[in-house]
């Protein structure tokens, strides 16, 4: 098998992009990887897109065929991948495989979704679709309603309280500000937000016990990276190859209530130790870490199950400021999926494309992890119950 580095990152700005049909947003996200790469007169050999919803909110299906077309990749193999909200993370894996096999040297990953095209009820169904179809989806079932049972069971457990969650609301936002693809640009004032008596208004109960800043906001957008060998990434360019020194992938039962502890991330746990064996590294060799915050407390719990922090201390970590930019290991710099926004085919690719970012030690100093050698993503599908992780490493060029 051959190592396998990053050569080319590409994202655009997530958010509302009526402007932009779902094709215009992949092949602009894939256009910018493809230049970042400078492959010169290289060639892609496949091409693999991260979606889950095309074929459901747009009506269209066979995108990746269609984004080779576009991009004028022909006859470039081209996939589509769908693992729910971790069909990014899933359509990296592929890629990265791909190429370690040998039998491609040069491959696009490409992830997106244009969500914002229905909203309110809509929005939440066509996410509820990856419930259980008969013991979940025809009662009701939502995502945000499975994460407000699953906070309030974590809050018992383990002691996360209300302050634990604001501190990772607070922070996520203040990090996306800074963000210039971030769709949520806008920070949280505490007083203003959460202790005022207009909270009531600007800050509703989503899912009891989490109120609206503590979920990801519904985004369009999309986000691409180019794979090669890691040898002939060292013979193109002059940036530092990031190389993909471990990945993961687990699964649990379908339904919460299978579980014998629904608190237990289980898949996270094994994903995360898989990516850390086969890059020979532990938690504490991260120096940065994208978390899939598609609610507040998901970023607590992933922390405390990929071992990061002992049980119990994940929400305690984040008030006293340690996953900060600064602190002892700054988690969602790119103001996360709370932050920058969770389109949710986009998710898995952007979090690899904000981690190559911090590795090669190119972002602005408000924003850039000092001397970031190790950085670690978690891409979570469904409820928990699929999950890939990746171990990202600088390579010198």
């Amino acid at each position: 098998m051959r190592d396998v580095a990053i050569i080319g990152v590409g994202m655009i700005p997530f958010g509302r992009r009526d402007e932009d049909s779902l094709l215009d947003m992949l092949a602009y996200a894939s256009l910018n990887a493809l230049d970042d790469a400078g492959m010169g007169d290289k060639t892609v050999d496949a091409v693999y897109v991260g979606n889950m919803g095309a074929g459901i909110i747009q009506h269209q299906t066979s995108i990746a065929s269609s984004l080779v077309d576009r991009l004028s990749l022909l006859p470039a193999a081209a996939d589509v991948v769908e693992n729910g909200p971790a069909s990014g993370g899933s359509a990296v894996k592929n890629g990265l495989l791909a190429v370690a096999s040998g039998y491609y040297d040069y491959v696009l990953v490409a992830g997106g979704e244009k969500m914002r095209e229905i909203t309110g009820w809509r929005a939440t169904d066509f996410v509820a679709t990856m419930t259980h179809p008969e013991v979940e989806y025809p009662y009701g079932i939502t995502l945000p309603g499975m994460a407000g049972m699953f906070t309030q069971l974590y809050m018992e457990k383990y002691g996360v309280t209300r302050e634990h969650l604001l501190a990772v609301a607070m922070k996520n936002q203040e990090m996306g500000a800074l963000n210039p693809y971030a769709h949520v640009e806008m920070l949280l004032d505490r007083e203003g937000i959460f202790d005022s008596p207009h909270a009531v208004v600007n800050n509703p109960v989503a899912a009891t016990p989490l109120h609206l800043y503590d979920l990801c906001p519904v985004s369009d957008g999309a986000a691409a990276v180019i794979l090669c060998p890691l040898d002939m990434a060292k013979k193109l360019q002059n940036k530092p190859p990031v190389l993909i020194a471990g990945f993961g992938q687990a699964t649990d039962t379908h339904t919460l209530q299978e579980r014998d502890d629904p608190t237990d991330l289980k898949a996270v746990t094994l994903a995360a130790q898989q990516a850390f064996d086969m890059a020979k590294l532990k938690p504490k060799d991260i120096d940065v870490a994208e978390l899939h915050d598609a609610f507040t407390i998901l970023e607590i719990a992933e922390s405390e199950h990929i071992g990061f922090f002992k049980k119990g201390e994940g929400g305690k970590a984040a008030a006293a400021g340690k996953t900060r930019l600064g602190g002892q290991l700054p988690i969602n710099v790119s103001g996360g999926l709370k932050s920058r926004g969770h389109p949710v085919g986009a998710t898995g690719v952007a979090q690899i494309v904000d981690i190559t970012f911090q590795l090669r030690h190119e972002l602005p100093k408000d924003r850039q992890v000092k001397n970031a050698k190790h950085g670690f993503t978690i891409n979570f599908g469904g409820f928990g119950n699929n999950v890939v992780s990746f171990v990202l490493k600088r390579t010198e060029p």
